[in-house]
């Protein structure tokens, strides 16, 4: 369970979704993290996803390893207990709108004051400054403004957005790279703690790929191909005798000649035209109906065989049971179950990088709203405990 960022202690004070998903891989490599969440209504975490007798379990998983502690940094008291925390801290992560912090006397220059060490990540949907600052940021616009909904779904249909978070999910693990770095420059080269300016955009952006650069020096706009790819063929998901789906990619020259191969269509492989992605490209149509039409008359399961056998790419289109089920998942623990004290046993994604020497764990799973408020407060920060409790009165803590 040892973990690299042992001794490192972490502020998250961001909700919804990349600053807390920076949080929970910082905890999951040994960083003592502190979640800050309003002392009465919790945090807006809990109430996403489904609940279990009562229980959220999207959060029993993204606050995992972290200690709660009710805290309202908009009232005065609540500022300063926040600026004594900081003060013993490595790291804050925040996603207010810009200005929020300022507003409320906590921001990156108070900090600094009281930490000339910290690193302070402010997580936004369009940064700190431009013309865009001030709107609200969520992860559905920063798909859209990507070109990721632009290139997904068929041709002829709607720009697609994606069923899950996927521009936090990528910004929070961005973020968390980002902060190792910036601990590294402080810790190692002598420097200073700085402040990381994050935002939803640009993460996504970077992994939608070269659009803009083709843009700028072809002229080229991409458009949607649904599942399949204008870098090579065949690349699609195709429909098995039993119902079921598999993906199909034939991004090696190799793995392609297999692929037609198997389906009983070695005569093309001699073709000109197949000797590169892009010329099978144009070709497209005949090659996708090739693998379709084989595919179509076996089982999922003589699929996968067929196509291991022959030494070419194929995999499933899972679902969450697949998922859980899959044997490989299963053994090498990619799904870990993990005890709950409300719940019991309970699945949920391991951490995210495998290190051999310092492989960190999940310590335990996401806690109840203010669970850890008086240990943090009065053991830590040295709080008398009748001040907590008539900050509690006033709903300052909780």
């Amino acid at each position: 369970m040892a973990g690299p960022l042992e001794g490192v202690r972490v502020i998250d004070v961001s909700t919804i979704l990349a600053g807390p998903l920076c949080c929970q891989i910082l905890g999951d490599y040994g960083a003592e993290v502190i979640k800050i969440e309003h002392p009465v209504a919790g945090d807006a975490m809990r109430g996403h996803g489904r609940s279990k007798d009562g229980h959220p379990l999207w959060w029993k998983e993204i606050s995992r390893n972290k200690r709660t502690v009710g805290l309202s940094l908009s009232d005065p008291a609540g500022a300063e207990a926040f600026l004594r925390l900081a003060a013993t801290a490595d790291v804050v992560v925040e996603n207010f709108r810009p200005g929020t912090l300022e507003r409320w006397g906590v921001g990156p220059e108070e900090l600094r004051a009281v930490n000339p060490g910290l690193v302070l990540v402010r997580v936004t949907g369009f940064g700190q400054e431009g013309p865009y600052a001030s709107r609200a940021g969520f992860g559905t616009l920063a798909e859209a403004m990507s070109g990721f909904a632009h290139l997904t779904g068929e041709a002829d249909g709607p720009p697609t957005l994606p069923a899950f978070g996927l521009a936090d999910s990528i910004c929070g693990i961005a973020a968390s790279s980002a902060v190792v770095m910036a601990l590294y420059h402080r810790d190692a080269r002598g420097g200073e703690g700085q402040v990381i300016d994050m935002n939803l955009l640009l993460p996504i952006l970077t992994a939608v790929g070269p659009g803009p650069l083709e843009f700028d020096q072809l002229g080229i706009v991409g458009t949607r191909h649904g599942n399949r790819s204008t870098n090579n063929a065949p690349r699609n998901t195709y429909r098995t005798k039993d119902d079921r789906w598999v993906a199909v990619s034939t991004s090696a020259q190799q793995i392609a000649e297999r692929v037609l191969r198997l389906v009983g269509h070695p005569e093309v492989i001699t073709e000109p035209w197949f000797a590169t992605g892009a010329q099978r490209v144009e070709h497209v149509e005949e090659l996708d109906a090739y693998v379709g039409d084989w595919i179509a008359e076996h089982t999922r399961d003589e699929v996968m065989e067929a196509f291991a056998a022959a030494g070419a790419a194929v995999a499933p289109v899972y679902d969450a049971r697949d998922i859980v089920e899959d044997e490989h998942v299963r053994a090498t623990g990619m799904i870990r179950t993990v005890d709950d004290p409300d719940l019991g046993p309970m699945a949920m994604h391991d951490v995210l990088f495998r290190m051999s020497g310092t492989p960190g764990g999940i310590r335990f799973t996401g806690r109840g709203r203010g669970a850890d408020t008086d240990t943090v407060l009065i053991d830590e920060l040295g709080y008398d405990p009748d001040t907590v409790a008539a900050l509690r009165d006033r709903r300052v803590v909780g």
